[in-house]
């Protein structure tokens, strides 16, 4: 064979497979590089998150129950003896009870970086001063339904807002049901509405609101734990709301949590089996009255803004406090009688907002 013809063939081979080298080299240096760009990615976005949970005034990194930048989600949730048990309120790092129409109450957990497959309900309508309590948790507020002073408070108060009725399929649950009915303990409706956690995260998120948080904790929590020296026993806790509608605790002092019982009933977690504890209790005795919204159903209002008295109780014993809201969307500040700022227990807390004329007992 003729050595040009030789040599031209050597050539051609060698530009090929140099062109096959550089582009897997490409590929390969293409493919490291958009690596490189997600961790990167990934890196600044937990470097983010760990900067906020930083920068967070008044932070204490060692408490468990608030921690991390994800956004509280409240939702009204049924308190009606058809409604029990109720699902998920273990759950929640706090729980307000408020008395409404019918000498009932309501029930407003918040929750905070919880599961996702997490059940909640069942879900009933919002009254206009729960708002308040879900706006000084930066909140979203989650609900089926509501008053017409909620309704128009809603808007007035710039709620990020997430109402059930929009969603409710008023069937059971499927793949794609963000509000659903279900009778697990033989409820029926009214009181057999439920959603999920990451139901009302899918919401949130297509609404456009925020799902991250650097709002401080209402309450000042500490990692040491807290006896208080008081003279007051607090085994158990009666608080009547009505002479129907009585809530009692009742202190286990192998575990350090009280017990819950409504209207002369242990009350358990629907979606767990175990009897509804709590570590921490605040009692708020706030004058309560009839609203005249032009319905004639007796609805509610509170007297909530400005100075209130009430208790602290943790581990078996409760002190006297203040509790200090100085506007519907300001914080509640809980006051030592020495004038200081009321610290809690690292654990979930129900806030009983009662009536002002309430006989609270102690034993």
């Amino acid at each position: 064979m003729d050595k040009k013809i030789v040599m031209g063939i050597v050539v051609a081979i060698t530009i090929l497979l140099a062109v096959v080298c550089g582009v897997f080299i490409s590929k390969k240096d293409s493919v490291e590089t958009s690596g490189d760009i997600e961790n990167n990615k990934q890196v600044e976005e937990q470097k983010t998150e760990q900067d906020a949970e930083e920068t967070q005034p008044g932070r204490n990194k060692n408490i468990k129950i608030y921690s991390g930048n994800e956004r509280p989600i409240a939702l009204m949730v049924d308190n009606n003896v058809n409604a029990q048990p109720q699902s998920g309120i273990n759950s929640a790092y706090m729980v307000y009870e408020i008395i409404v129409e019918g000498n009932e109450t309501r029930l407003m957990p918040i929750f905070k970086g919880v599961s996702e497959d997490l059940t909640v309900g069942p879900v009933r309508s919002v009254r206009h001063y729960y708002l308040d309590y879900m706006k000084e948790n930066d909140a979203i507020c989650s609900h089926l339904g509501q008053s017409p002073q909620a309704q128009s408070d809603i808007k007035i108060l710039g709620m990020d807002d997430i109402n059930g009725q929009d969603y409710d399929t008023g069937k059971a649950r499927t793949n794609t049901s963000l509000f659903w009915r279900e009778s697990p303990h033989g409820n029926k409706a009214p009181h057999n509405a439920y959603t999920s956690i990451g139901s009302l995260k899918q919401i949130a998120k297509t609404k456009g609101f925020k799902l991250t948080s650097t709002a401080e904790s209402v309450l000042k929590y500490t990692d040491k734990e807290i006896n208080l020296e008081s003279v007051i026993t607090a085994n158990t806790v009666t608080l009547p709301y009505a002479s129907k509608h009585i809530v009692k605790y009742v202190y286990d002092n192998t575990t350090g949590r009280y017990t819950r019982y409504s209207k002369g009933r242990l009350q358990k977690d629907g979606a767990t089996g175990e009897d509804i504890t709590t570590k921490n209790i605040i009692v708020t005795l706030v004058y309560n009255y009839e609203l005249d919204d032009g319905e004639g159903k007796g609805r509610q209002t509170l007297n909530n803004v400005g100075q209130a008295n009430g208790y602290y109780i943790t581990n078996g014993k409760a002190s006297p406090i203040l509790c200090q809201k100085d506007s519907r969307t300001g914080k509640t500040k809980y006051i030592n009688h020495d004038g200081t700022e009321l610290e809690v227990n690292d654990g979930n807390t129900f806030v009983n907002i009662v009536p002002i004329n309430a006989d609270v007992k102690f034993e």
